[in-house]
């Protein structure tokens, strides 16, 4: 099992600032005890979720969700805690001025989301990040609203400029989405046009992948397959759904379907995308069903380790479907606790054997909520 315990050491997951928040649905905010309300206590929570899982270093930050006075003292906090700060995210579509949207929408959005995006790079630089990760609300909610083809220019102007802002080292992610908030039409609605931008931007500008970002029966493992054969996969964010974007539990409706995701990756080798959880936890404990989420990725990305890659070739290349398929169901079958456990020992986690029961037991909870509400 060495080099397994090497493989998923090399599996970092990112966790989301705004996933440990309270949060709720357009109806409504629901209050959680204890939820983070500074990106201190954030950080916390993250940390909390490394410390169970030894898997998720670092954590996604939110602008201006989780704005603050001095980013050099909260990166200083978080490397205190044992975790560093991952991507970046800029809102834009929060405020009055995208009520039609942002880079797609008039000069005037355009300009206050492009200089809200430069102060974002600016912010990356003081917090370590490498990581500019833009989701973007634009879109149309009914017939001639706006013009398909201008919008996309704007879109491709802007994209391009801000590419162009980025060091040698820093990546920008392009996320999609095909619909909601607009009904009509999303300005970036699918993987193909968030590849089209993503080229047409630079070599430094990629495609992030939301697994609940599809229509239903999408295949997200061939997405994934090709933009990994266009070296243009940059990231992946984990989640779950049964009907659309619905935040789920990561491995909680369709743990196969996980699988077959991460054996995708797995065949594009080094380097991992930027993997995160992207997940709002309105009903569950928040770092308690954020554990939950990091089990499932390492008991999904360990299985698909074990794929006899070599036999499945040979197999695809004689055209035996069933032997093809009974490969994978073997190493999706497989019993990987053990194995986890031992990576997890290794890191020296609390309750390597059973990480979401060690920390529903650990009183972390209670204690945060006890604190955070004085």
């Amino acid at each position: 099992m060495n080099s397994l315990q090497h493989e998923l050491s090399n599996l970092k997951v990112e966790t989301p600032s705004w996933g440990y928040a309270d949060s709720g649905t357009r109806f409504g905010i629901f209050a959680y005890p204890g939820a983070a309300k500074t990106l201190y206590e954030k950080l916390e929570d993250a940390a909390e979720v490394h410390r169970f899982t030894g898997s998720a270093p670092l954590v996604a930050i939110h602008i201006p969700w989780d704005k603050c006075d001095d980013y050099s003292e909260a990166l200083k906090y978080a490397n205190d805690l044992g975790i560093g700060i991952g991507a970046l995210n800029p809102n834009l579509f929060q405020d009055p001025e995208y009520k039609f949207g942002s880079l797609g929408a008039s000069d005037s959005a355009r300009t206050k989301a492009e200089d809200h995006i430069d102060d974002c790079i600016g912010i990356m630089r003081k917090v370590g990040s490498k990581t500019l990760s833009l989701w973007f609300a634009d879109g149309t909610n009914f017939p001639g609203q706006g013009d398909f083809r201008t919008r996309f220019q704007r879109f491709e102007e802007s994209l391009a400029r801000i590419h162009g802002k980025l060091a040698n080292d820093e990546t920008m992610l392009i996320e999609y989405k095909p619909f909601e908030p607009a009904f009509y039409s999303t300005d970036i609605p699918d993987w193909g046009t968030a590849l089209l931008l993503a080229k047409k931007s630079g070599d430094n500008a990629k495609v992030l992948v939301d697994l609940g970002h599809h229509f239903h029966g999408q295949n997200i493992e061939q997405i994934v397959a090709i933009l990994q054969y266009e070296k243009k996969l940059g990231g992946f964010h984990f989640n779950g759904r049964k009907y659309a974007d619905d935040d789920l539990t990561t491995g909680s409706i369709n743990p196969y379907e996980l699988f077959l995701i991460m054996i995708e990756i797995v065949k594009g080798g080094s380097p991992l995308p930027a993997f995160m959880v992207d997940e709002m936890h309105s009903l569950k404990n928040k770092v308690g069903e954020m554990i939950q989420s990091l089990v499932e990725i390492q008991t999904a990305y360990l299985k698909a380790l074990l794929v006899d890659f070599d036999l499945l070739s040979k197999l695809q290349a004689e055209e035996d479907l069933i032997r093809c398929e009974e490969v994978l169901k073997d190493a999706f079958q497989m019993d990987v606790r053990e194995a986890l456990t031992e990576f997890r020992a290794s890191k020296g986690c609390p309750s390597p054997e059973n990480p979401v029961d060690g920390f529903l037991s650990s009183g972390y909870s209670e204690r945060v909520a006890n604190m955070r509400s004085n």
